[in-house]
């Protein structure tokens, strides 16, 4: 069956950098399109990232040019590099399949409508 389980999290000062992984088993890992979410306290889980199967990825306005997200197809593993952290970036971090079908429909959507898989997340904490 598939299985995502993200590691990496931890606590960092703001300014700081972390990088996450999800380690990936249970489907084709080349080809599947991939995200990021996170879940603030009290807010609902937003994405922040997602790639397609042909290796264009969309990110959120909030995290352009601070986060970047890859794939280790070799290694069937997920990161995201974030950098320049800042304390309103606390939060859950999901790794997740999605749907390309329902992403080729809607490209550039974030929506965690088409998440088929989550992790079980990783919590990132920044303090100031």
């Amino acid at each position: 069956q598939v299985q995502l389980l993200e590691s990496g999290g931890g606590s960092v000062q703001a300014g700081g950098s972390v990088r996450l992984s999800c380690a990936t088993s249970g489907f084709i890992f080349l080809t599947s399109c991939m995200g990021w979410f996170l879940q603030a306290p009290d807010k609902e889980r937003e994405g922040l990232a997602i790639i397609n199967g042909v290796g264009s990825t969309t990110y959120a306005d909030s995290v352009k040019g601070r986060f970047t997200l890859s794939k280790d197809t070799a290694e069937s593993r997920l990161y995201l590099q974030m950098t320049s952290l800042k304390p309103e970036n606390t939060a859950m971090y999901y790794c997740a399949r999605v749907q390309c079908r329902l992403l080729s429909v809607r490209p550039g959507t974030l929506a965690s409508t088409i998440v088929t898989d989550w992790g079980q997340g990783t919590q990132v904490t920044v303090s100031s």
